[in-house]
């Protein structure tokens, strides 16, 4: 599942991602059009996604990051 995905299984805005993974909204926005994120930020937002589904996602489980090297 993509970024966008994850979101929607949770009823969450970009906002609500964004509070959070404790990261600007235009950041979220940036990681969901596949611009450039560092890897903090992709740890960020699959951290988010880990603790509100009870699961553990990784970065690298989230299709479409694309994650600064």
């Amino acid at each position: 599942m993509n970024l966008q995905d994850y979101r929607r299984r949770l009823g969450w805005s970009q906002t609500e991602l964004a509070r959070r993974a404790r990261l600007n909204p235009t950041t979220v926005n940036k990681a969901e059009r596949g611009e450039e994120i560092s890897g903090n930020t992709a740890a960020r937002i699959a951290e988010a996604f880990s603790e509100a589904l009870g699961e553990r996602i990784f970065p690298g489980d989230i299709e479409g990051l694309n994650i600064k090297v």
